[in-house]
């Protein structure tokens, strides 16, 4: 007998942590992907190593241009944007 109460905790347990912790992350990262599938020229992004800066061109086979600074672009993968900023007005 005990050992189906400690089961039933067991699993009461991993529901608990699945509903807080894994199904929100899933959803954020879902929603960070159709953001990115979604990228124009003129957002402003953030990569995961941390640059800033501005969609200039996107092109086929899922590269971006990004605008740093007035003389540097460079080129990035679309799996490297952490952050969409907003959109440049």
């Amino acid at each position: 007998m005990q050992t189906w109460s400690t089961m039933i905790w067991f699993g009461a347990i991993m529901v608990f942590m699945w509903v807080m912790m894994i199904r929100p992350q899933q959803k954020r990262q879902k929603e960070l992907t159709q953001r990115i599938s979604a990228i124009k020229t003129g957002d402003k992004v953030i990569t995961s190593g941390g640059i800033h800066g501005v969609v200039s061109n996107v092109k086929d086979g899922g590269t971006l241009v990004l605008k740093v600074d007035d003389t540097c672009k460079i080129t990035v993968d679309k799996s490297a944007i952490a952050t969409i900023l907003e959109k440049k007005d």
